[in-house]
């Protein structure tokens, strides 16, 4: 029998056959040791290949890392692993969610504020056409992938003007909007959400990010994002002025708006006038836009609270998986998606002991 370990192939000489006690054929050292039948990597070399998986930007840059180690595995095999540990990741979550999740710390004091962001962006998949020389199927599609942020506000902290969070929990989905916030309530539920005095949820205004907050968390306060607020004041301003006047309106009531005057900013916006063509298209938009944030604008009030106006937390959280799942030449299926995806949240939310890597 040879085994693949973490320094190299070891050939060993086994018994296997039939056991006299309940006849079943199998090798008595593969079984004490817990290997799967035709297993070839020893349990320690696949949780490290697991672990360097989700910790690299591909399956050839993990194969790569090993080979530094002196164990020659394959990309392909790697990817393998990763397949048979995403689907048993999947299942672990899917059984997690029919339990009452447990507090991971019991004895921490109550949060004054719970923290949920939420955000999606578009993956690069394989289409039906995929792979066909001659089709009028798409061979790539563009789906989006849901993804949340928790955290409690003690957590927030700023090194050398950079804002650190010291624990935070991300959960991400591609399907069904309320089932992100199924996974990203059980999680929250773990680290204290419930004992939290005061609950806000901040996004970009995208409509199914407040479908999930009135599913979840129907009492929590819904805050705009400030930037995606300057980002269609800015689309006003340019409709309506050119650059340089544009820059002096957008200015100013980005000031109103940040400081408390976000009535005043609301109803000049209101009372613009509509005209016609493609710049009144983005001012009408843009007026409906506002006209339904309105709520979600007291930025003033916010922040003196202590409160976060920004959601950088998703938006940086979101860009570290693009940098893994959106590479030049990565074309992905549904399933090895959220295998990848799986295998990597087990890892950064406290569930990578529940993986087997020895049965």
């Amino acid at each position: 029998m040879q085994l693949r370990t973490g320094v190299g192939v070891v050939e060993l000489t086994v018994l296997h056959g039939q056991d006299r006690g309940d006849q079943h054929w199998g090798c008595p050292i593969r079984e004490r040791w817990g290997l799967r039948a035709h297993q070839e990597l020893s349990p320690w070399l696949e949780e490290k290949l697991a672990f360097t998986a989700t910790a690299t930007n591909s399956y050839e840059e993990a194969a790569a890392v090993a080979a530094k180690w002196g164990s020659g595995v394959e990309a392909s095999t790697i990817h393998a692993l990763i397949q048979r540990l995403g689907q048993e990741a999947e299942e672990k979550t899917r059984q997690r969610l029919e339990t009452v999740p447990e507090l991971l710390w019991p004895q921490r004091k109550a949060s004054e504020l719970a923290v949920f962001q939420l955000d999606g962006w578009l993956v690069r998949q394989r289409g039906p056409g995929w792979g066909k020389k001659k089709t009028k199927k798409k061979r790539v599609d563009w789906h989006e992938l849901r993804m949340g942020v928790f955290y409690l506000i003690e957590q927030a902290s700023e090194v050398n003007g950079r804002g650190i969070l010291h624990e935070k929990v991300v959960v991400s989905w591609q399907g069904e909007t309320l089932e992100l916030g199924r996974r990203l309530h059980w999680e929250a539920l773990r680290r204290g959400f419930a004992a939290a005095k005061w609950v806000v949820v901040v996004a970009d205004g995208a409509e199914w990010i407040w479908n999930v907050k009135a599913d979840r968390w129907a009492d929590a306060t819904e805050i705009l994002d400030f930037y995606h607020a300057s980002e269609h004041l800015w689309a006003l301003g340019r409709a309506l002025y050119d650059e340089e006047r544009a820059k002096a309106w957008v200015e100013l009531r980005l000031h109103r708006l940040r400081h408390g005057k976000e009535e005043q900013v609301l109803e000049e916006i209101a009372a613009l006038k509509v005209q016609k063509g493609e710049r009144g298209e983005v001012v009408r938009k843009n007026k409906v836009y506002f006209a339904g944030q309105a709520e979600r604008m007291h930025y003033q009030k916010f922040a003196r609270r202590g409160w976060p106006i920004g959601s950088g937390a998703v938006e940086s959280s979101c860009r570290q998986k693009q940098c893994r799942f959106k590479r030049c030449g990565q074309f992905w299926t549904e399933a090895g998606l959220r295998h990848l995806g799986a295998v990597i949240e087990a890892r950064h939310n406290g569930h990578w002991h529940e993986l087997s890597f020895a049965t």
